[in-house]
């Protein structure tokens, strides 16, 4: 993955529009948080192969952290602390960001195709 440049993500997004798409969104503040600090509270979220259609896409943010909105009919999905990204072979929009030791905290891919695991 490399940082996040603001004009090609959007640009990966915007060709997700108005097509059935799968969806994969992914927060966690992964079981480290309990392991490190007893009185920590561990915390995530995990969507897989949601299908979904998005009419709009939007990348906002600074220099080291962004967020993507996804505007559906009837509602929004997003992901905020965003700062790599990737196309894979298959053609799989892949965004992540981690935390200061490299770990993941968010996870937010868009593709045409179910993920596979």
């Amino acid at each position: 993955m490399k940082p996040i440049q603001i004009e090609n993500v959007q640009r990966e997004l915007d060709r997700f529009q108005n097509r059935d798409v799968y969806l994969h969104l992914e927060t966690t503040n992964g079981a480290y948080a309990k392991h490190f600090d007893k009185n920590a509270s561990n915390a995530g979220a995990f969507i897989r192969n949601a299908q979904v259609r998005f009419t709009r896409a939007k990348i906002v943010g600074g220099t080291d952290s962004y967020r993507v909105g996804l505007k559906m009919d009837i509602g929004w999905i997003y992901a905020e602390g965003l700062a790599d990204w990737e196309v894979t072979e298959e053609d799989q929009l892949l965004l992540a960001g981690h935390d200061a030791e490299g770990r993941l905290t968010v996870a937010l891919q868009i593709s045409e195709k179910p993920f596979r695991y």
